[in-house]
């Protein structure tokens, strides 16, 4: 009896893990949403960059990546912008401070949104820090990157620039 217990527990364990994030997949169109944006009152959603390559990335303060994320990813923006690419980073610290100050450390020029009830980042399916969507013009996902290292950026760049490519 025990063990039946036991089995029953893991398995409704394992279904409520497996249940609790969706993953959006390859060639899907990507969730519109609407968040405030980190400095200002405003608030950003994804139609406003239809017809653009979005580099979308979640992020957070306490991310060690993202320090090397940042640097790389706001040099290709200034390089990529006048060509219809964009990044929207989105914040995923409560406290809006500690946002902040890693802007203050690694400063960015493209927009930071905010989702500090993690309500996107569930229908995103965030699962590590950073993640990253490459949503082509037309709003379809087509690449998906979970951690970042700096030879990422090299793949990223390819992908990118075959994007802005296409019609």
């Amino acid at each position: 009896m025990k063990r039946l217990i036991l089995k029953i527990a893991i398995l409704a364990a394992t279904i409520s893990l497996s249940c609790s994030v969706q993953a959006l997949e390859l060639n899907s169109a990507a969730p519109e949403f609407s968040l405030p944006k980190l400095a200002s009152t405003q608030r950003g959603s994804l139609s406003e960059y239809r017809g653009k390559v979005v580099y979308l990335d979640y992020w957070a303060s306490w991310c060690a990546p993202c320090r090397t994320s940042f640097s790389l990813l706001e040099k290709f923006y200034q390089a990529k912008k006048g060509e219809g690419f964009t990044i929207v980073a989105i914040n995923m610290d409560e406290d809006i401070e500690a946002a902040q100050r890693f802007l203050q450390l690694y400063p960015a020029s493209f927009d930071i949104l905010r989702d500090a009830d993690a309500k996107w980042a569930d229908t995103y399916g965030i699962e590590t820090m950073p993640t990253s969507f490459i949503i082509d013009k037309k709003g379809v996902i087509r690449h998906i990157h979970n951690g970042f290292v700096k030879d990422d950026m090299a793949d990223i760049e390819k992908i990118v620039t075959q994007l802005l490519a296409e019609k």
